[in-house]
Formats: C-alpha cells, structure tokens, sequence
C-alpha cells in the first residue's frame, strides 16, 4: 500500500477525478440545452404551421374558394399538427 502514500499517485487520482467530474457535468448540461433548444424549434414550427394555415386561407379567399364557415379551419389544422406529434418514439 506503499502506492497510497506516494504524492504522484494521489494527485494522479484527483486529476482523473476531476476530468471525470467536469465531463459528467458539462454532459448534463449539454443535454439540458438540447432539450431547451428541441423545445423552441417546436414552438417556432406551431407558430409557421398557423402562419402558414392563415396564408392558404387568404389565397383560398382570393380566389374565391373559401367560405366564411371555412374561417380559421386551415390555421387551426395546420398548428395543431406538430413535427414532434408525428413522431413515434
């Protein structure tokens, strides 16, 4: 037990330690920033869904194929539907 004693050892052990302890951290955040970043891209697809929605209801208005009961109808369908509902996990 003559290896416990020696300083290089020991220093060699907190170093490891350490490195183990710093990957495990900056890991943890990381995946904390994916989710958060997951999180906002789907609030950005809902919002182009429904800008989208409300485009192809104007163009439907337009051109004189819309109805006033069809109002709202596309916008709601297409924020509805998300990227990340469609997925199976």
């Amino acid at each position: 037990m003559s290896f416990l004693r020696n300083p290089a050892t020991i220093l060699g052990g907190l170093n490891l330690s350490a490195i183990a302890g710093s990957t495990y951290y900056l890991r943890s955040h990381h995946v904390y920033n994916l989710e958060e970043f997951e999180a906002r891209l789907d609030e950005i697809e809902g919002t182009l869904r429904g800008h989208i929605g409300l485009i192809e209801e104007s163009l439907d208005r337009l051109e004189g194929k819309a109805t006033e009961a069809d109002r709202g109808k596309k916008m709601d369908e297409y924020y509805g539907k998300r990227g990340r509902d469609d997925k199976k996990r």
